[in-house]
């Protein structure tokens, strides 16, 4: 038996990488439990393993003292004095009472502890594996599905992708080929758990970073993303470079990298519009592809706007069910509140005076906005925060669908 364990401990630590000492000072500690539990000895038991002959050896823990009260547990002064002349009250004496057929017992445990060992170190490695993953992009394969949960093989392990986590109207048939955010990954009691998602707005980001060298590179950046998952997302992108235009870039020629993203998620629209330090103008992009003829700030709440839009251009900009407002609210971080011209300008009639505070704040933020532009050259020629009815046809904004997404949202 001792030289099987020997050869089965330099296995598991050349195949498995599992250290030989590891897996050592785990059976000792089950052989001291499965000694007590047979043998019923007292709670002063240690087991010895030679790593050299693999024989096990166990031993009883005794305290030297004046006076022995138990026997199992304590070793009279005179009698450790006659082991050895050294011994003082207060030392430790080990004695031998290794069982003659302990040898059956320990082949059991030993199986039991390699066996345990070999599951936690699988577990172990693949959860180191996949973490890596996390917050990730990987291709998996779907393997089923119940009522909660979509099954992926991700190679050595089953992700699952709650409902939540799909896209809506996406059908998922056995053997297909999807790619996955990997949210989560845990180290659960039964094994690693991973958690994948096709909703994710992260999702999108590592999507266009395949698709897109130059935001792998960090040349363009997604500074942010508003996404309803399966039917229309908004990006907003900015260039670290000022001869790289961040909104052809992501597009492509002729749209290919922006479609090449739509079609894998199953014809998700997608708006991609350029960042700007110039909040107004922002904002007039993430309206998209609606007209904005002006932005004005609300000077009693630091995060909230009105957009001033077309009156033939009003449903436009809010779309259907309001998704073009929310999703530009959701990219900028602004509550915005759209207006008709002339629901503007009836506005400005019954209140000149709120009105024109407003518009002080707006141009206040606009001089300001404009006097840091003049000083970095790279953006002198940036536009200023209010958008006038002949700047607003130049908005740097593009789509993977214009066409659609305007006929869509007029409805």
């Amino acid at each position: 038996m001792s030289k099987e364990l020997l050869g089965a401990l330099d296995t598991l630590e050349s195949e498995k990488g599992i250290k030989k000492e590891v897996v050592i000072d785990a059976l000792e500690a089950a052989l001291v439990s499965a000694y007590k539990r047979n043998y019923g000895q007292a709670q002063n038991v240690e087991v010895d393993f030679d790593q050299v002959k693999g024989n096990i050896h166990v031993y009883a823990v005794k305290e030297v003292v004046e006076d022995v009260f138990d026997s199992r547990l304590e070793v009279s002064l005179q009698d450790a004095l006659a082991i050895n002349r050294a011994y003082e009250v207060g030392d430790d004496i080990r004695f031998e009472v290794t069982p003659k057929n302990f040898g059956r017992i320990a082949a059991q445990t030993a199986k039991q502890v390699i066996m345990q060992r070999v599951r936690e170190a699988e577990r172990g490695i693949i959860f180191d594996e996949y973490s890596q993953y996390e917050n990730e992009i990987v291709t998996g394969e779907v393997e089923r599905q119940d009522n909660r949960f979509v099954y992926v093989s991700l190679g050595k392990v089953e992700a699952v992708m709650g409902r939540s986590d799909q896209l809506p109207g996406e059908t998922y048939r056995i053997h297909d080929k999807i790619k996955v955010y990997v949210s989560k990954v845990e180290n659960a009691t039964k094994g690693p758990q991973v958690f994948v998602s096709r909703t994710a707005p992260d999702l999108l980001k590592r999507l266009f970073e395949q698709e897109v060298p130059e935001i792998f590179d960090g040349i363009v950046e997604i500074v942010s993303i508003a996404r309803e998952a399966g039917d229309r997302a908004k990006v907003a992108v900015r260039s670290n470079n000022p001869n790289v235009d961040p909104v052809g870039t992501c597009v492509g020629p002729k749209g290919q990298r922006v479609q090449t993203i739509v079609n894998e998620l199953h014809g998700e629209n997608m708006d991609i519009v350029e960042w700007t330090d110039d909040t107004a103008v922002f904002i007039a992009n993430a309206l998209n592809p609606a007209e904005v003829l002006d932005v004005i700030f609300d000077p009693e709440n630091e995060r909230g706007c009105t957009v001033v839009v077309p009156d033939y251009q009003l449903s436009l900009a809010i779309g259907k069910r309001g998704q073009n407002a929310r999703l530009a609210a959701k990219l900028t971080g602004f509550k915005i509140d759209i207006k008709s011209e002339t629901e503007a300008s009836d506005i400005m009639d019954e209140n000149p005076t709120d009105v024109a505070a407003a518009e002080t704040a707006t141009e206040t933020e606009t001089e300001d906005a404009t006097a840091d532009q003049n000083e970095d050259s790279a953006v002198a020629a940036e536009p200023t925060s209010t958008i006038d009815d002949e700047a607003s046809t130049d908005t740097p904004v593009a789509s993977a669908d214009d066409s659609e997404a305007s006929a869509s949202d007029a409805e």
